[in-house]
């Protein structure tokens, strides 16, 4: 890395986000990209196992309980746990472009304490794609679509091919993800970009 921090403004040539034709339908809930991930992932008992669901355009809404497990201090959510549903909530966007994407810069802003057992409910939506950058932005609020801003960020993810995962990840849990056959089903559908 060349040391730069990447901007989160997209330069302009940036074009409009465009939800690829076999994106799921809005309403329909996206699901764990991997069952082991901290952020969606039902085999992490600890972890948000936040669910996140298409909308309309370029756009997901998601939401995760804040649990005693996510606590920082006493009785409210971690600001560290609160920037990963971020992050998992906006790299859940990536499943409408149909691109994998890892997260190469997020800028969190923390608004408001978010307390044990509140639900968290996020929006997040690409605002511009350039060449392989994707920007993105997304806002958590207390309760429900209506409440209060709590949290809020924007980034910018960078499109990635498999390799990436299989050359950087440890064996194990890359043959253990390839061999099960949802993990496998998912990865497939990636396989129409070019």
């Amino acid at each position: 890395m060349s040391g730069r921090t990447p901007s989160l403004t997209p330069p302009d040539d940036a074009t409009a986000p465009v939800r690829h034709p076999d994106a799921p339908p809005a309403g329909e809930l996206l699901g764990a990209h991997y069952a082991h991930c901290f952020g969606c992932g039902d085999a992490q008992p600890h972890g948000l196992q936040l669910q996140a669901r298409a909308a309309e355009g370029v756009a997901i809404t998601a939401e995760f309980t804040v649990k005693p497990e996510h606590q920082g201090a006493p009785g409210l959510a971690h600001g560290g746990v609160l920037a990963t549903a971020l992050d998992e909530t906006l790299g859940s966007l990536n499943w409408l472009l149909r691109a994998i994407a890892v997260t190469g810069r997020l800028e969190t802003d923390f608004v408001r304490p978010v307390p044990v057992d509140t639900v968290l409910y996020l929006e997040a939506e690409v605002t511009a794609v350039a060449g392989r950058k994707i920007y993105s932005t997304a806002v958590g609020r207390i309760g429900g679509p209506e409440g209060e801003i709590a949290v809020r960020a924007d980034a910018l993810f960078i499109e990635v091919k498999v390799d990436h995962f299989i050359d950087n990840g440890r064996p194990e849990e890359i043959n253990a993800a390839m061999s099960d056959p949802d993990q496998r089903r998912r990865a497939r559908a990636f396989e129409v970009n070019p």
